[in-house]
């Protein structure tokens, strides 16, 4: 009986095959590699291209103890504790759309720069310092922080921080952090001039919550566009962005405004629970009442009627987040201009 020897494994690629396919340096493949944006366009493509054909897999361990780079950033959810009416954080996260389409935005420009988007929640005091120290440890290159609350502390924190940091919608006081956000006011003054074109006279709102600074802005932003046009008092009442408070509130609404016909929805999730309790009320929409919602998310569809709503592009806003983030990582972390993104009205069925 013989025996033959065990097969050698393969050998790995190294940095100068792939260099050598690409037919460029090895010091240019580096470049690559670790993300720098200062490479030739044309040469990216070429190194791209080639780690493609060789399969060429990159040691991270040992790129990360020469760049003290991790190849991952957080997206932090940082939310205040349990709600009575909608039970807790966690649960709601995963039903509101708006996270979803964020993940999609900032994975869309992470995936191709091989870095990973890890997701870490915060719902109380004791868990934000803990997060804060995990961060300062250096798990992670850099942060974006979803942080709706007016009287969260993170985004202060963090910018006393040298960890890069981009905070998604425009902080409630001046904070020295990058930010991307849609121009709210304008978006509530299109729907408000939208209800006025289609010659509604008795117009409502309902609001997000009011510790919110994008549900503030809202509100703000038709209220004042409702008064340019004619109307100076706006009846309004406070939901907490969920289908149930949309349906509850409008209840509340007609109740105190039966004459109502138009109402002004500052999430789509919540005009789909007002759409169902108009239904339940006996007011067609939009002939009795009509709706607008805001976001253009999957309820706005799926709502009946197809919602008319004001859409703010929250992958576009969630991969600009991404970009802005990387830049500063790779510059050394210090804050850039923040985006802001025009909103437009969408016209469907509902108004």
């Amino acid at each position: 009986m013989t025996t033959e020897p065990p097969a050698s494994p393969p050998r790995p690629v190294t940095l100068e095959h792939v260099a050598r396919v690409a037919g460029v340096s090895r010091a240019t493949v580096s470049r690559v590699i670790n993300g720098e944006s200062t490479v030739d366009p044309r040469l990216r493509r070429l190194v791209e291209e080639a780690i493609a054909r060789t399969r060429y897999v990159p040691n991270r361990a040992a790129r990360s103890l020469v760049t003290r780079r991790t190849d991952s950033v957080a997206l932090v959810v940082s939310e205040r504790e349990q709600r009575e009416v909608t039970g807790p954080f966690v649960g709601r996260m995963f039903t509101d759309p708006y996270f979803g389409r964020v993940v999609t935005g900032l994975l869309e420009v992470a995936r191709p720069r091989g870095v990973q988007v890890v997701l870490m929640l915060a719902d109380d005091e004791p868990s934000r310092g803990q997060l804060l120290g995990y961060l300062q440890q250096g798990h992670v290159d850099g942060v974006v922080l979803i942080s709706a609350h007016a009287t969260d502390p993170l985004p202060g924190l963090l910018s006393r921080t040298p960890l890069p940091a981009v905070l998604a919608g425009r902080p409630a006081t001046p904070t020295p952090v990058t930010y991307v956000d849609a121009d709210q006011r304008a978006g509530a003054t299109l729907a408000a001039e939208h209800l006025v074109a289609i010659g509604r006279r008795r117009v409502g709102a309902i609001a997000g919550p009011q510790d919110m600074p994008v549900a503030q802005e809202r509100l703000a932003g038709f209220r004042a566009a409702m008064a340019e046009r004619g109307q100076a008092e706006v009846p309004w009442t406070e939901g907490d962005f969920t289908q149930a408070s949309g349906a509850m509130e409008m209840r509340r609404l007609l109740a105190g405004h039966p004459e109502l016909d138009g109402v002004f929805v500052a999430s789509d999730l919540m005009a789909l629970g007002a759409v169902s309790m108009l239904r339940q009320e006996g007011r067609r929409v939009p002939q009795d009442v009509a709706v607008v919602g805001f976001d253009d998310s999957v309820p706005a569809l799926n709502c009946d009627p197809p919602l008319t709503t004001i859409r703010q592009p929250v992958e576009e806003m969630a991969a600009e987040m991404a970009r802005l983030l990387l830049r500063q990582i790779d510059t050394g972390g210090r804050p850039l201009p923040s985006v802001v993104f025009h909103p437009e009205l969408v016209v469907r069925q509902s108004a």
